[in-house]
């Protein structure tokens, strides 16, 4: 099993600035603090972890190459692409959009070598060269809509390397799994009517953006049926997710069928994040991959690529990364330092209100499959 490999020293330089989750603040009491809760430190770890590991070298390195403005210029508007152009040029740089994603001066830079790197992956995957991979990338790219960056994101990398995957690689069909516990909003509006991509959010439910990724967001017209959210109850850990997997992930793709999987590869529904609140274990990313692979291996060969979206626990998210990565390698799964103490503390047992949750989705299935259906 060839499993590549992106990761770029400059991901590690994105500049989220000295706030907490708003920028500081004297005239409201938000205190500046030295780690932005989107620091890039966090994946930075993550990729340490992966080089001391020695997982680092099984793994088949991919050299990021930035996004061009065609590439970003497939998702994203005109106006978006030259204001994040624009901001960058500015001593102190920008925001995303929304007024707490701060971005340094060269953030342009970093977001499109970002973008790049979910290109370079999905067109070694799709090329044969390597079974499947995973973009550790920076910044995220699932909030960002196609008029504007939000929630930390500037460009959609997924997006851009789902666009790519079809008007450049000539695929028909791009299926995009997301388990970020945020909803994938960013991702949902740009393919929201388009019936070529599937997009399937897993959520905690109103945790960001706000009034977002309810069930009842489905795609228009001739995307109806192409979004399918399932937002899940505070509190869900391994046994929810997947159970989500199972009832709603796995019978979705099977009906669409697509040529390639994309994982929007969040580790921020871990049960350390300081961003949400729901339980799932290194363990549980570990099967949730396991699960993925397999369903990949059933419906298009095996293509899949992991992009990495969120994730916020500096201490827990090299060790679910490592543990997705192991899987990606065909390799058993390896306790970590955090196995003993957070294994005890639940979330291993699908509790009633969160079957009901999963259950509550299970009528889109009848959309994307007649939708499916009809269109073949």
């Amino acid at each position: 099993m060839t499993t590549g490999y992106v990761w770029n020293t400059v991901y590690g330089w994105a500049d989220t600035g000295s706030g907490s989750l708003f920028p500081s603040d004297a005239t409201t009491g938000l205190q500046p603090i030295g780690h932005h809760l989107a620091h890039p430190d966090t994946k930075r770890r993550f990729h340490e972890l992966v080089a001391v590991s020695g997982v680092l070298d099984r793994l088949h390195s991919i050299r990021a190459v930035p996004a061009t403005e065609a590439d970003i210029l497939r998702v994203h508007t005109p106006e978006h692409l030259a204001r994040i152009r624009a901001e960058s040029l500015q001593p102190k740089g920008g925001d995303a959009g929304d007024g707490c994603s701060p971005f340094g001066r060269g953030g342009y830079e970093i977001a499109a070598l970002s973008a790049g790197g979910a290109i370079q992956l999905v067109t070694q995957v799709l090329a044969g060269t390597v079974d499947n991979g995973y973009a550790l990338v920076n910044p995220p790219g699932h909030h960002a809509t196609r008029a504007t960056g939000m929630g930390f994101c500037l460009f959609n990398n997924v997006s851009v390397a789902a666009a790519y995957a079809k008007e450049v690689l000539g695929l028909e069909r791009v299926a995009v799994v997301d388990w970020d516990v945020h909803h994938g909003n960013g991702t949902q509006d740009i393919w929201y009517d388009d019936p070529s991509v599937l997009t399937i959010s897993l959520h905690q439910h109103l945790c960001f953006p706000p009034n977002s990724g309810f069930r009842e967001e489905r795609g228009s017209g001739d995307g109806h049926g192409y979004a399918i959210n399932v937002p899940l109850p505070p509190g869900s850990g391994d046994a929810a997710y997947l159970h989500a997997m199972d009832r709603i992930v796995a019978p979705a793709l099977r009906a669409f069928r697509p040529e390639l999987v994309l994982v929007a590869s969040g580790f921020d529904a871990s049960i350390l994040d300081p961003l949400a609140r729901q339980m799932v274990t290194s363990g549980g990313f570990q099967q949730l991959t396991r699960r993925i692979l397999d369903l990949a291996g059933e419906v298009c060969g095996g293509r899949i690529a992991f992009v990495q979206e969120g994730g916020y626990s500096p201490h827990y998210v090299p060790f679910c990364g490592l543990a997705v990565l192991r899987q990606l390698l065909g390799e058993p799964f390896a306790a970590d330092p955090y196995t003993p103490i957070v294994s005890a503390q639940g979330g291993d047992v699908l509790l009633e209100h969160e079957a009901a949750a999963v259950a509550a989705a299970e009528p889109l299935l009848d959309v994307v499959t007649g939708a499916v259906a009809a269109a073949t």
